[in-house]
């Protein structure tokens, strides 16, 4: 028992030893793994300057930057393994490193997807940088493509840091993507309104607002006869298409439009619902082709409306006509 126990401090020794002996390599890889990260970093810094003003050599740098980067970690990873284990070689830290790679794909399946989608994403420039941009329920203007995610500033001033292979493999809205950009928006005039006088003056309206282009022009299409409104759609074209230039324009385009329609007589009706009282159930009973749902009559004879008025006048004389008699007759609904 006495020998065992003495083997084992033996062996605890020698490890102790060996340790001790491999200290000062342990440092100094240590410091070359340290140097060569630091310079990794600078690397990255440079590359990231130098492409900083130029927006289409932007994101080709950040690519750059980041290989530069992982290269220079990894030499000096290879480096230190050296300093440490002399014997090591650069063929077993590539099959190191290949066997390696299989338990990490899977492990970190989901970050490799995401560094991937990003290199991808910066390399094909589907939005850069400064973009200002739609993904689902988010809106806002890139910051930064990261190796992991891709993080929007909201114009309410929130960060929405969106995963890169979401980005890469859903569709996404980018509203910078050219130089112009056509916005639109419908009004509603009265049906008793002439079209093309509405239609005229809703073109002057945009055309004396300044920042709207002329070319491409104007234009004003209806689009809906709705319940209560002729629709017109009003679309013009701006430049810069960013959203606070969108929002300000907008805003000087439909006060244009609305003093002038309102200024010239044209009717901008609210919402309204219109109940008719009128019988048809005798006049026309069983010829559909005189019972018309709405007013006025088309062609055609067509039955007579009753008025409302007079209607409750007559309910009224029929009620008293009833309390006189001690009897109460059934109102007549026969056109009078």
């Amino acid at each position: 028992m006495t020998e065992e126990i003495t083997t084992l401090l033996d062996k605890m020794q020698a490890m102790l030893n060996g340790f001790i002996f491999l200290l000062p390599n342990m440092l100094l890889a240590l410091i070359v793994f340290a140097i060569f990260f630091f310079i990794a970093r600078t690397i990255k810094k440079i590359v990231k300057k130098l492409t900083r003003d130029r927006r289409q050599a932007r994101n080709l740098g950040m690519v750059l930057g980041r290989l530069a980067q992982g290269t220079t970690i990894l030499v000096g990873l290879f480096i230190a393994l050296s300093i440490v284990i002399p014997s090591l070689k650069a063929s077993d830290l590539v099959q190191l490193l290949g066997i390696s790679g299989v338990a990490i794909g899977f492990a970190f399946r989901d970050i490799l997807q995401n560094f991937l989608a990003g290199i991808l994403i910066l390399l094909t420039e589907p939005f850069q940088i400064d973009d200002q941009i739609v993904f689902k329920d988010f809106e806002g203007t890139v910051e930064n493509i990261e190796t992991r995610a891709t993080t929007i500033k909201t114009y309410d001033g929130r960060r929405i840091v969106i995963p890169n292979s979401e980005l890469f493999t859903n569709s996404v809205t980018v509203n910078t993507a050219f130089e112009n950009r056509r916005l639109q928006y419908d009004i509603g005039i009265g049906y008793g309104d002439d079209i093309n006088e509405a239609r005229r003056f809703i073109l002057e309206a945009i055309h004396e607002t300044d920042g709207v282009l002329e070319t491409p022009a104007p234009d004003a299409i209806v689009v809906e006869l709705a319940g209560s409104t002729v629709n017109i759609r009003a679309r013009w074209w701006v430049q810069p298409p960013r959203r606070a230039d969108v929002l300000d324009l907008q805003d000087r385009v439909l006060t244009n439009i609305k003093n002038k329609l309102t200024a010239n007589g044209i009717d901008l009706p609210f919402p309204t619902q219109q109940i008719l009282f009128h019988d048809q159930t005798e006049a026309t009973d069983g010829n559909r082709t005189r019972q018309r749902e709405g007013w006025p009559a088309g062609k055609g004879q067509v039955p007579q409306s009753r008025s409302i008025s007079r209607s409750l006048n007559r309910l009224a004389e029929i009620k008293v006509q009833g309390n006189g008699s001690g009897s109460t007759k059934q109102a007549s609904t026969t056109e009078e």
